[in-house]
């Protein structure tokens, strides 16, 4: 049997030259699809999974109770940003390293990498499939209950307590906005780096204890090593504020003071640098997929 082959805009069509009935065989599908594929394969990862689902219902208790207990919600939006700094400068690592650090090794175990490669998508596209599917879980886990909490302020509010509340700035729930926005950073920085843990690792037990080194390393150690170069010398006066981008709870940390409390007071110290730690983060997010963009592509 003899025929023509025609592209068309879904496929390849088969003249048959004896019959002159053209067959359709379909194409693979384009990068775009795939990439929308990949995506939603970890939304359904992660829906399926319940660890994720228990971290979620944790993480609302958690800031809930602290809220509600400590009275930061009949305080305002700042009292409460207060409250819950430090439990999100200690959750937020812990869940975001627990949605990613077996995301790009789970496929690789599958044999599903192998299978993506005989397709045309990158092995860029891949990894931003995978951070893009388990950012969307993790940013619901996080911002659903920190919406709940600035509800429970408009409710329960007291406005006698609105203690900061100045001439040159006040309590409001732009400030609260702000902190969320900034959290939800934060969050998608230290995922890209568990992103990058899952690339590089080669199995389940070496990723959980690369993960724990992270974490560790995330939350105590880059600024404990902060501390002690500005202890010797190493780290001036007038470079400290800056060298605080180095470390990601210290970016975090400077910039919810610099943009949510001190707005808010009116007044105050420098503690960080807004550029430098916004910079930073970016920096950290954007290495970080770029390794592990490099790891599955060895």
């Amino acid at each position: 049997m003899s025929g023509d082959v025609q592209s068309t805009g879904t496929g390849t069509a088969v003249t048959d030259g004896d019959t002159g009935t053209e067959h359709a065989h379909p194409t693979a599908p384009g990068s775009r699809q795939l990439f929308k594929t990949i995506v939603g394969r970890e939304l359904r990862t992660i829906a399926r999974t319940r660890m994720f689902f228990v971290l979620a219902v944790a993480l609302a208790a958690v800031l809930l109770g602290i809220s509600w207990v400590g009275g930061s919600v009949q305080a305002g939006y700042v009292p409460t940003v207060v409250d819950l700094l430090t439990p999100l400068e200690l959750l937020v690592p812990v869940i975001a390293i627990a949605f990613g650090y077996r995301a790009i090794l789970g496929d690789e175990q599958r044999g599903e990498l192998d299978v993506l490669e005989t397709y045309p998508v990158s092995d860029r596209e891949i990894v931003l499939g995978v951070y893009a599917g388990r950012a969307i879980g993790l940013l619901t886990t996080i911002i659903v209950p920190l919406v709940v909490v600035a509800a429970m302020v408009v409710l329960f509010e007291d406005e006698g307590l609105s203690i900061y509340a100045t001439h040159s700035g006040a309590d409001s729930p732009i400030l609260f906005g702000r902190f969320i926005v900034l959290t939800l950073l934060f969050a998608l920085t230290i995922l890209a780096v568990a992103i990058a843990i899952s690339a590089v690792v080669s199995g389940t037990r070496s990723a959980l204890a690369l993960s724990v080194v992270a974490l560790v390393g995330l939350v105590i150690g880059l600024d404990l090593l902060l501390v002690y170069g500005f202890s010797i010398g190493l780290i001036g006066d007038s470079a400290l504020i800056q060298s605080l981008a180095i470390s990601p709870l210290s970016a975090y940390r400077g910039l919810v003071f610099e943009s949510v409390v001190v707005v808010a007071a009116g007044t105050g110290p420098a503690v960080a640098s807004p550029i430098a730690s916004i910079v930073g983060l970016v920096v950290w997010l954007a290495a970080s997929l770029g390794i592990a963009t490099w790891a599955i592509g060895r």
